[in-house]
């Protein structure tokens, strides 16, 4: 049975992960609003799954037979100077859910809570993967520059994203 103090360190989690969603979806929407239709795809699904990630830590509270108390969700920014600085704040932000996730893993052991660490190897390997991605993406806008073309065609390649 999930101890209270990790069903609250969970419910921050939940809390977490919505955030990350409507971060990015913020950020597609500003991509839009920069005709930069792949950026703004690969962030829409971006969206969806981390809003799937919130709703596995709800359903696993459920399933440990503790309540969900969902908390308001913080205003993400709006605007971004670039695409690159976007990207930049997407692998920034993803470095602090990995955090995140960490200190989930070390407290699920201090109560050893093993069912909660298994749930949680899931997460660290994912951070491992969301981590991945976004660097890959800075590196390669770093390796552009100021190049439009270049942009252009991160964007065609992000715009593949399913």
């Amino acid at each position: 049975m999930i101890t209270p103090k990790m069903a609250k360190a969970i419910n921050k989690q939940i809390n977490a992960e919505l955030y990350s969603s409507y971060l990015y979806l913020a950020m597609s929407a500003w991509a839009h609003t920069q005709n930069l239709a792949g950026f703004a795809k690969w962030l829409d699904l971006q969206a969806k799954e981390e809003n799937s990630h919130a709703m596995k830590f709800l359903h696993y509270l459920f399933d440990q037979g503790a309540e969900a108390a969902l908390d308001g969700i913080a205003k993400p920014p709006a605007a971004w100077a670039t695409a690159k600085a976007m990207f930049k704040n997407v692998l920034e932000h993803e470095r602090k859910v990995t955090g995140l996730i960490h200190d989930l893993a070390d407290l699920a052991v201090k109560e050893r809570d093993f069912a909660t660490a298994n749930l949680l190897q899931w997460f660290v390997n994912e951070q491992v993967e969301e981590e991945a991605n976004a660097g890959l993406v800075v590196a390669k806008l770093d390796m552009l520059g100021e190049s439009k073309t270049g942009l252009l065609m991160i964007d065609k390649e992000l715009g593949k994203r399913a």
